[in-house]
């Protein structure tokens, strides 16, 4: 079969890549469509982010959905023909972590297209891939191989809105909007967000922001002043959802944040950020790291079979893997499009 495999910045080739034998407990999966993340635009635009690096090469891809081809002994819940997503994380089970139900901070994860661990985990941008039991999530048939291919990041910010803690009726702001955040507006209003402002710099992302529930959108580029209004009394919002990873964004909301207010961490910068200190004490916020999920991904696959969240608006283009250098192009201009699928059919 074939695989998309990273060698370096730009490096980014069709190459034929071996199928594992089918295990106890394991299933062989025919991938069909997946989904470009910001962290694979960072590998093949840069070679990796902050101090992770690329020093082999490495199959991308973490965001998948696809079919059952086979099936191996022991497995009872699946068969040959049924539809999943795919999760992507892998922890031990056996860890301190994991034993204390915080299996995203698995000591020995093993998730898949990440060069956080030498040798690196491979990803799931391949035709064919093996993967344990658990990691499958059976499709609606309602639901599109594109959408299933969403339950990834869907997850991320399911993740988010729970480490927020109770929106109902609660006032939220996002800042950034691209895929993340505007996920997280989804997972905000369905956990009763009252009232929705999301801020980017671009006009396509604030768009879709406003076709997946935002009650509000500003252009801060075009109009960095009107996010000012609601710093009266101290602030208007109860909970920042930070999803650009941008410093001044994260900066320009702690005026808008009302005393007490939550701070939930869900982009990732380049780098290290400097953070006003003095602020958060003086305003005693409460600041919250997002890092992957664990159980929201069997959540957010159940709110997409149900129908109750729509991640259509989001789906910008599906193009060949073959066509991997358009489509990576095409996923990192924030002017035309937001999530970019890879069809591996």
């Amino acid at each position: 079969m074939e695989a998309l495999v990273i060698h370096a910045p730009g490096d980014l080739r069709v190459e034929t890549y071996p199928t594992a034998e089918v295990g106890a407990g394991q299933m062989r999966v025919r991938v069909r469509c997946g989904g470009i993340c910001g962290s694979d635009l960072h590998y093949y635009q840069h070679g990796g982010f902050g101090t992770v690096r690329i020093n082999e090469p490495m199959v991308l891809g973490h965001e998948v959905a696809g079919v059952i081809d086979e099936v191996g002994p022991g497995v009872t819940a699946y068969k040959a023909g049924d539809r999943v997503a795919i999760s992507p994380s892998r922890p031990c089970g056996l860890c301190r972590f994991c034993q204390e139900g915080l299996q995203n901070h698995c000591l020995e994860m093993r998730y898949y297209g990440s060069a956080m661990r030498n040798p690196h985990v491979q990803g799931a941008f391949r035709q064919e891939i093996v993967i344990e039991e658990y990691q499958a999530h059976r499709l609606a048939d309602s639901l599109s191989d594109a959408e299933g291919a969403m339950a990834e990041p869907f997850s991320v910010a399911l993740h988010g809105v729970k480490r927020a803690g109770d929106l109902l009726g609660k006032k939220v702001l996002v800042t950034g909007c691209g895929p993340i955040g505007a996920l997280a507006i989804i997972a905000a209003r369905r956990a009763g967000a009252a009232h929705i402002v999301a801020t980017d710099v671009s006009a396509h992302p604030l768009g879709k922001a406003l076709k997946v529930g935002a009650d509000e959108v500003i252009n801060v580029a075009e109009h960095p002043d009107v996010l000012a209004r609601f710093a009266a009394d101290k602030g208007q919002f109860d909970v920042l959802l930070e999803a650009s990873g941008n410093a001044s964004a994260l900066r320009s909301a702690f005026d808008v944040l009302r005393p007490r207010g939550i701070i939930v961490q869900l982009g990732l910068s380049g780098g290290e950020m400097t953070l006003p200190i003095n602020t958060i004490v003086a305003k005693e916020f409460d600041l919250r790291g997002v890092f992957r999920f664990h159980q929201e991904f069997a959540v957010a696959v159940e709110l997409l079979n149900k129908g109750l969240v729509d991640v259509k608006p989001l789906i910008s283009a599906t193009l060949s893997y073959r066509d991997s250098a358009r489509a990576f192009a095409l996923a990192a201009d924030r002017s035309q499009a937001m999530k970019v699928l890879l069809n591996f059919d």
